[in-house]
C-alpha cells in the first residue's frame, strides 16, 4: 500500500520519508494553511529534493501560479483541494499529473461528484468536509465510497491516524479498493503543525505493509 505524508515542512524529515519507503511527500502551497511550505522552506530547497515524489497541494490558485510552482519546485504531481472546475483541472493536467480532491460530507454521492472530472484528472482524493479548505483531522465514513465505481486511481485521506492500520487493511479488501492508489496521512502524525512525529510515521509504514 503506497503512502503519502502531507503537510511536510522540514527538509530533514522529507529525506527520512524517502529512506523509509514512503512514496509521496505533500507540500502545501496554500498561504492560509499552518503548513504553508514557504513559511519553512525555500524554492531552492524544494527544487533540490529528489528522494521522493513531490506533490504540490493548491487551493483555488491561478493556473499560472500552479504551473510556475510546478516548474520552479520540480513537482511531480499537483493536488487540487479547492473548488477547481473541470476546465481548470484539464488545463493543469495538460502539463502535470492532477489529483482532484473531494471533501466528503454525510449526504454526498461520490459517483456524482467525480463524474464531471473523469476525463480531465489523473487521480482523485477523498477527504473530509470541514469549515475551511485542507485537512480537518477527522474521518469521513469510508462506507460512502464502498459501493462506488471510482474508475480512476484514488487516495484515501481524512483523519487517518495511528491505530488505523488494520482498518485500512480491511478496507483494502473491498472491491472499490482495487483503485486505491495510496493512503494520505497528515495531522494525526504531528508533534506540531508541519512537524511530523517520525516514530509514528515509521511505525505506521511498517504496520500497513506487514501481513
Amino acid at each position: 500500500m503506497r503512502i503519502k505524508v502531507c503537510g511536510m515542512t522540514q527538509p530533514e524529515q522529507v529525506a527520512q520519508l524517502g529512506e523509509m519507503g514512503v512514496a509521496f511527500a505533500g507540500f502545501i502551497f496554500y498561504p492560509k494553511s499552518p503548513r504553508y511550505v514557504f513559511k519553512h522552506m525555500t524554492i531552492t530547497q524544494l527544487r533540490k529534493e529528489n528522494t521522493i515524489n513531490k506533490v504540490g497541494v493548491f487551493v483555488n490558485a491561478s493556473i499560472e501560479e500552479v504551473l510556475h510552482m510546478v516548474d520552479e519546485c520540480r513537482l511531480h504531481m499537483v493536488q487540487l483541494h479547492g473548488d477547481e472546475s473541470p476546465k481548470y483541472c484539464e488545463k493543469i493536467a495538460d502539463y502535470v499529473s492532477v489529483v482532484k480532491a473531494f471533501r466528503m460530507s454525510e449526504n454526498d454521492s461520490p459517483d456524482w461528484m467525480i463524474r464531471p472530472y473523469m476525463e480531465v484528472c489523473d487521480m482523485f482524493m477523498f477527504d473530509t468536509m470541514g469549515a475551511g479548505y485542507g485537512g480537518t483531522g477527522k474521518k469521513f465514513d469510508w462506507g460512502m465510497i464502498k459501493n462506488s465505481v471510482i474508475g480512476k486511481p484514488f487516495f484515501l485521506s481524512g483523519g487517518i491516524e495511528p491505530g488505523d492500520e488494520e482498518r485500512l487493511k480491511e478496507f483494502s479488501k473491498e472491491p472499490v479498493a482495487k483503485a486505491l492508489f495510496a493512503v494520505d496521512i497528515n495531522s494525526k502524525f504531528e508533534s506540531s503543525p508541519g512537524v511530523k512525529d517520525m516514530g509514528l510515521v515509521r511505525k505506521f509504514v511498517h504496520e500497513v505493509r506487514s501481513r
